[in-house]
């Protein structure tokens, strides 16, 4: 049986996608599938993930992430399903370090560490000024190589190293919160919490608040944690630039405080940032 079902959404940005696959293949440590979900690309994308053996789901239009994420699940075959996105570079055996975590302490939905938080708010805050002066290239000239990896080298230098000396200092290491650039979820979590709600386009937001509510009403799973010693890479807002059309089901979106009163978003998220 397939154990690890990855799950991605994409709407052009080839070179992004080259550079995404190249880390995964890499890196990835368990018998898995790659979902792609293409949202109308017109730049070989869709072609260039069939010839890798990614299972290529080819939607006419480009469909919000929580809509895209559930049609992966409809095609996902393995027991733990990892939600990425396609602007990350992962490290190396970051899907066995996130199930191990998992196992340890009894998790069954957990997320990756990265820019956007690792251990500290002080840690966190200096990281992303590194970034900041890092991402000049990608920011400059577009989410294209060489720039991409000159960004990344920047950054991180020896990025293998990097993961190497973070997953040492931090094995095992989990806090509750979520960075929702790599979510891992079994089907235990999603049978308790249910499908991405595809009215909220901040899904990460709303699948820590559901998660967290679950666990504190019912108690049969535990709020969704984040993996210290898995750290990946996302270039985050650099690569909107690729200016994707408008979404098919825009129209059914709701901000995530019409869902979610103010009183529930300050409680339950008390953990989350």
């Amino acid at each position: 049986m397939t154990r690890l079902s990855i799950i991605t959404a994409v709407h052009n940005q080839l070179e992004m996608n080259r550079w995404f696959v190249e880390h995964l293949q890499r890196c990835t440590r368990l018998p898995s599938e790659l979902i792609i979900i293409d949202n109308a690309s017109t730049d070989g994308s869709a072609e260039f993930f069939e010839s890798v053996g990614a299972k290529v789901i080819r939607n006419a239009q480009n469909f919000s992430y929580p809509y895209t994420q559930n049609q992966g699940i409809a095609a996902a075959q393995g027991d733990w399903l990892a939600f990425l996105n396609n602007d990350i570079v992962v490290p190396p055996d970051w899907d066995s370090r996130l199930v191990a975590n998992a196992e340890l302490h009894g998790l069954d939905a957990l997320t990756v560490c990265g820019i956007e938080r690792i251990e500290t708010p002080e840690a966190t805050h200096a990281l992303r000024r590194r970034w900041k002066r890092a991402s000049l290239p990608v920011r400059f000239f577009g989410a294209k190589q060489p720039w991409l990896g000159l960004s990344h080298r920047w950054m991180y230098g020896d990025w293998e190293r990097f993961c190497r000396e973070r997953a040492e200092q931090f094995e095992g290491l989990v806090i509750e919160g979520y960075v929702g650039n790599s979510v891992l979820m079994n089907r235990r979590a999603i049978d308790r919490i249910g499908l991405w709600d595809e009215r909220i386009q901040a899904a990460d937001a709303d699948l820590f608040l559901r998660a967290k509510k679950r666990a504190v009403e019912v108690g049969d799973i535990r709020p969704l944690h984040i993996a210290l010693d898995v750290f990946v890479h996302h270039y985050i807002r650099v690569t909107l630039r690729a200016r994707p059309p408008a979404f098919a089901d825009a129209t059914r979106l709701i901000p995530i405080d019409r869902k979610w009163s103010a009183a529930e978003l300050a409680r339950l998220s008390a953990d989350a940032s």
